[in-house]
């Protein structure tokens, strides 16, 4: 398997941002750049990371797509589609996204997520964002979210059977889809329900980890890995039986500071699993 992180650390040039990923121990990378930036600029980024061999695993799109507001939906498609042209062009395992919410937040939990009806839209604006990007070397993938679909591994099987196209695939991020003391509390069983359903067409991967707190009623906290109480190593040695190139991806910290020290510590706890040269 392949661990990088999202942040694309303090840089001045293409080549001190590889440079700096690589220092780390990353092998995969997060592209920093959007589709609105210039294809010169894209493509010396594309070369610094070429150069240093880092898999660009994934290319943010972080829209809503589901927006109430007709004006703002468009726009939020239109977006998708030249990220994921983007992805395209760069041959990045994946362009990924949320499926959206039908509220004021973003990418809240509301009610109508989870309606007949916006299932039926997600599964129209998939389409729509694949067949117009037109794509032959990435995929577009949705992340699992804890209130908004999919939920888990059996509603992402659901969702690929509805969307019925071959570059629609999976994003998987195990701690967004533990929102359930089932889940919790058996987090070894729900890691391999997931790769045993999903794992050939898991494109890329998030890791973090998953704190219960003591409060009424069930509150359960997303933190760093080694904060929370969720293994982390069943989950690699999972990921990395499914695909020894799988891009692991550590996400949701604050500071350049923070994603070194929690870093490293994922190298310590993933001993043996993460190796600069993986498929043996």
């Amino acid at each position: 398997m392949r661990l990088g992180i999202s942040s694309p650390l303090s840089h001045s040039s293409p080549e001190e941002w590889a440079e700096k990923q690589t220092d780390l121990g990353c092998t995969a990378v997060v592209f920093p750049l959007s589709c609105n930036d210039s294809e010169e600029k894209i493509k010396a980024y594309k070369k610094a990371a070429d150069e240093k061999g880092l898999m660009i695993a994934e290319v943010g799109i972080w829209r809503n797509a589901l927006s109430s507001d007709p004006d703002e939906r468009k726009r939020n498609i239109d977006h998708s589609v030249g990220q994921l042209k983007l992805a395209d062009s760069l041959g990045a395992r994946c362009a990924v996204n949320v499926a959206g919410s039908r509220g004021k937040r973003w990418d809240g939990g509301y009610r109508d997520n989870f309606s007949d009806e916006v299932f039926e839209l997600t599964v129209k604006t998939v389409r729509e964002i694949i067949d117009r990007a037109e794509i032959t070397n990435t995929y577009f993938t949705l992340e699992p979210m804890p209130w908004m679909i999919p939920t888990g591994p059996e509603e992402y099987l659901k969702l690929i059977e509805a969307v019925n196209r071959e570059r629609f695939a999976v994003h998987l991020d195990i701690i967004n889809m533990i929102n359930s003391a089932d889940r919790y509390f058996s987090p070894e069983k729900f890691t391999d329900r997931c790769v045993s359903l999903l794992g050939d067409r898991i494109r890329s991967c998030h890791i973090k980890d998953v704190h219960l707190k003591e409060e009424f009623t069930l509150q359960l906290e997303e933190c760093a890995p080694g904060m929370g109480e969720f293994p982390l190593r069943h989950y690699a040695e999972a990921l990395d039986k499914a695909d020894c190139e799988m891009p692991v991806i550590l996400e949701h910290l604050d500071s350049d500071e923070e994603y070194i020290t929690y870093f490293n510590y994922l190298k310590e706890e993933l001993n043996g699993l993460y190796k600069i040269i993986r498929c043996q």
